[in-house]
């Protein structure tokens, strides 16, 4: 049977704050086998690929008031979607397009990804470099097609995307 480490978001948001930070440290935290029993005052749909990309599966309820309980549950294996970098970056080519768009607000960054993805040729990538992790981008990447890798730098403030256009 498996545990659960409980993260509740909803204050978090009533604040007006970000929990995402929150449930990453949460992932980072929990023990191999135990998964993450997650509150929110919604069905944190953008959530389930970032998480099925770190090996979780997930089973969402309603539990009354428009909040919601989210089990996400280990599976042991990263989602194809999200391959780790180093075994990902031996197979693809050097990145066509490199955009830095650390500097603009929501949905900006995800708008011009996009766009870029869009002029791509079969198989080939572009690098991004972001101020957050695109947890909203994920869904209409894979939506479309497209594989993605990503991670933070070391500077702990820039994460870094690529993106691979489907062959």
């Amino acid at each position: 049977m498996t545990e659960y480490l409980d993260v509740d978001v909803r204050p978090i948001l009533r604040a007006g704050g970000e929990p995402f930070s929150t449930i990453m440290a949460a992932v980072e935290s929990a023990k191999p086998g135990q998964g993450i029993r997650l509150y929110a005052p919604f069905k944190p749909v953008p959530l389930f690929g970032v998480m099925a990309g770190k090996g979780f599966a997930h089973s969402a309820t309603e539990i009354g008031g428009g909040d919601w309980q989210v089990l996400f549950t280990p599976t042991g294996a990263p989602a194809e979607g999200l391959a780790p970098k180093a075994q990902a970056s031996a197979k693809w080519p050097e990145s066509k397009v490199r955009l830095d768009t650390r500097e603009l607000d929501p949905p900006e960054p995800m708008i011009r990804i996009l766009a870029a993805a869009e002029t791509l040729g079969a198989g080939e990538t572009l690098t991004a470099f972001l101020s957050r992790e695109p947890v909203f981008l994920f869904p209409q990447l894979e939506k479309r097609g497209y594989n993605w890798l990503g991670g933070f730098l070391p500077d702990g403030v820039t994460y870094e995307l690529t993106v691979r256009a489907p062959s």
